[in-house]
């Protein structure tokens, strides 16, 4: 029998450069991968918080000209990207660098495999679907929590269907991450704690993953140590460059971990959740993910029980039931501790809308890795419980 530590893995990850003023390297990786013309990736709050700007003249100052694209919506859309696709080309870009949340860098790898490949954002869906390599991408990421700037996955919102769909693929593996604490600083607390409840998903469902391993599991522990010690001290303290720096830390590590060991029913339930409501990916992964770890805890207990003591709850001498218990009421009060604490009901479901959830659920990528295998009364079951 093969053993976990000679199974075959691979681990896939960008040139990671972290810490304050890390931004600044942008202009001297462009001019290293010969380009002399960018597009500049991004979205209207990141433009009005004055990191566009920022960035700009970075790479001004290296000689590097710049067009700009910031129609990108909170949900990238599959017309956005192919809007940004016309634009890079027509003005002669030769590289892509994105500042922003996930949203901006979804984008941007999406206007990146329009370019090299043709054709409509929307034949992209699925796995390993792209043929020609995309232009370089080097990433500046604004929030700690989607870790884009790390991930071989792209999420775009389909409006017409209603529906977000994933692009899973090392083709869009950014070549480079300038993780910058400092960009952090403009965040507000909500989107602080919705990002950062983001990142300890990653980290949970990286852990319990049928794709998990010794890769990945360090990354994973890590992460939920660093979020789960520092991500309320940081919404109550959005100034503290400190805490901005150990919560970014821990959403980078989430993010090594998610973008190899892939994720699990959360992320499955939550990208049908953001595209049927367009509502913030943070927000859809807070109001599931109790329950979405009640329905898995007997798949896995040995691996919950290390997701427990990793987030601080004292295991010993508790049977499997009162670790489960303890988890459960863990998450419950860190969302409220940092102002996440709404249901599905209020944001507008109905128990009408659970089949049309569960259908595009079933239908995401992130499902096949959940430790326990789900059907469609399971995950109808677990958005009931949720509303």
């Amino acid at each position: 029998m093969t053993s976990t530590l000679t199974q075959l893995r691979k681990f896939v990850a960008p040139e990671i450069i972290f810490g304050d003023g890390a931004r600044h390297a942008a202009g001297n990786y462009v001019t290293t991968f010969g380009a002399d013309k960018v597009l500049l990736v991004s979205d209207p709050g990141v433009l009005l918080a004055g990191w566009v700007k920022d960035i700009e003249t970075t790479l001004l100052d290296a000689n590097i000209a710049v067009e700009r694209f910031t129609a990108v919506s909170p949900n990238p859309r599959a017309e956005e990207i192919m809007a940004g696709a016309e634009h890079y080309r027509a003005t002669g870009c030769k590289a892509i660098v994105a500042v922003g949340g996930g949203s901006p860098m979804d984008c941007a790898k999406g206007i990146g495999i329009i370019t090299a490949n043709g054709g409509n954002i929307l034949d992209f869906e699925g796995v390993d679907t792209i043929h020609a390599p995309i232009p370089p991408l080097i990433f500046i990421p604004s929030t700690a929590g989607t870790s884009a700037d790390i991930s071989q996955f792209a999420i775009i919102s389909d409006q017409q269907r209603r529906m977000k769909f994933s692009i899973i693929s090392k083709a869009v593996v950014p070549d480079v991450s300038l993780i910058d604490p400092q960009v952090t600083l403009t965040m507000s607390p909500y989107l602080t704690a919705c990002t950062g409840v983001d990142a300890l998903v990653h980290a949970i469902e990286a852990f319990v993953s049928t794709g998990s391993g010794p890769l990945t599991d360090a990354h994973a522990l890590e992460a939920m140590r660093l979020i789960s010690r520092h991500l309320e001290a940081l919404v109550a303290n959005p100034s503290d460059g400190e805490l901005r720096a150990q919560v970014m830390l821990g959403s980078m590590q989430a993010g090594l971990a998610f973008s190899n060991a892939i994720l699990g029913a959360v992320h499955a339930m939550s990208h049908s959740l953001g595209g049927f409501l367009d509502l913030p990916h943070g927000l859809c992964n807070a109001m599931l993910l109790e329950h979405v770890v009640a329905y898995n805890y007997e798949a896995a207990p040995e691996r919950f029980k290390r997701v427990a003591e990793a987030v601080g709850i004292e295991c010993k001498g508790l049977s499997q039931q009162q670790v489960k218990q303890a988890l459960f009421r863990y998450l419950v009060d860190l969302k409220h501790a940092v102002g996440l604490g709404g249901t599905l009901g209020v944001m507008g479901v109905s128990r009408s809308d659970v089949p049309f959830l569960t259908h595009h659920a079933l239908g995401d990528p992130c499902i096949l890795t959940n430790p326990r295998r789900s059907n469609s009364r399971d995950v109808a079951v677990v958005y009931e419980e949720a509303l």
